[in-house]
């Protein structure tokens, strides 16, 4: 096993289903000459050429719109959006015809296609540049949304999505790109496709579940990692898929720690967390021994300032208190918080 980034994971793994399938092709903005913007696809145009790596203009809903034509007639295009900000430029494409072709042509054509695109805040690129809309998305029937959060997983997540039938929207967060992880040394054709659809219990535990996805999937489980020093035994539920969502394993997390808290990098109100928990509600409302908790960014267009930012965006520190509030409210909770 070799100890890889999450920004070499996804560029390697495009690799290799190119090498596997020569129906797959990138396109997008700067993803060419100037090996994208993050440089997930370094080096690629110079191995596969123009025809495979295919430079845009500054036109998203254009482009979009050429990659569904393509994947109608066979191909597979994997679209590179510099930020899911501009994804909304994007919105009649993706939500009106990526979509809802497969439906609407009674099963008789298909969109086999992939929109990777990063978002977060953290990086100090302004308010309409660090925004989290994959709500708008996971709202809509006939799209599939994955936010993988660890190295491994988007190698395996992105092959599913390659692979798979249906469009899929591809959720990187700027935050992960240098986040480190395993994968097997120079061959990551090896890695086997994941499951769209299905959450990962990452952590097991018994007193409480943390759930999140992406970002906050990897601060859920540095939070647990506290938590375990204060002898609280966390679950952790890694979502990886926004839809469709696996509302089984999160009922039956919940079920066995009989608590519950989500955190979400986007806003509070009408966000992922709110239909987790509803799900919670309906499944495991029987089980609950406290309300089910929701850590999310402040309510604000995100601030420039770096200090603002990271007062407006959750934390380990935002987590911790909502969990250590759940845990009290059970009876749960560590003694020395009890005390204080």
């Amino acid at each position: 096993m070799a100890l890889v980034t999450y920004r070499q994971a996804l560029r390697d793994t495009l690799r290799a289903e190119m090498l596997r399938d020569e129906n797959v092709f990138l396109m997008g903005e700067e993803i060419g000459l100037f090996e994208g913007s993050y440089k997930i696809t370094e080096g690629l145009l110079k191995e596969f050429g123009p025809r495979r790596v295919r430079d845009t203009p500054i036109a998203e809903e254009g482009f979009v719109g050429a990659a569904i034509g393509a994947a109608m007639l066979g191909l597979r295009p994997v679209v590179e959006i510099m930020t899911i900000n501009f994804s909304l430029l994007a919105l009649d494409q993706i939500v009106n015809h990526a979509a809802k072709i497969y439906g609407m042509f009674g099963g008789q054509c298909s969109v086999p296609m992939v929109i990777r695109t990063p978002g977060g805040g953290g990086q100090q690129l302004g308010a309409t540049h660090s925004q989290n809309v994959e709500l708008f998305y996971s709202f809509i029937p006939g799209l599939k949304v994955v936010a993988p959060s660890t190295p491994a997983e988007a190698s395996a997540m992105l092959k599913a999505a390659i692979r798979d039938d249906d469009p899929v929207l591809f959720l990187e967060n700027l935050a992960l790109y240098n986040a480190k992880g395993e994968l097997p040394a120079d061959d990551v054709a090896g890695v086997e496709p994941a499951e769209i659809g299905r959450a990962a219990v990452t952590r097991p535990g018994t007193d409480i579940t943390i759930i999140g996805y992406s970002r906050m999937a990897r601060v859920a489980a540095e939070v647990a990692e506290t938590l375990a020093g204060e002898g609280v035994s966390a679950e952790v539920v890694d979502l990886r898929s926004l839809r469709p969502l696996d509302r089984q394993t999160i009922v039956e997390s919940v079920r066995r720690t009989g608590c519950a808290v989500v955190a979400e990098d986007d806003w509070l109100t009408y966000g992922i967390g709110a239909e987790i928990a509803a799900t919670i509600q309906e499944g495991a409302f029987d089980w609950l021994d406290a309300p089910v908790r929701r850590v999310a960014m402040a309510e604000v267009p995100l601030p420039y300032a770096k200090p603002l930012e990271l007062a407006a965006l959750p934390s380990a520190d935002s987590l911790l208190t909502a969990v250590r509030d759940t845990l009290r409210a059970t009876g749960r909770a560590p003694l020395e918080t009890t005390a204080s």
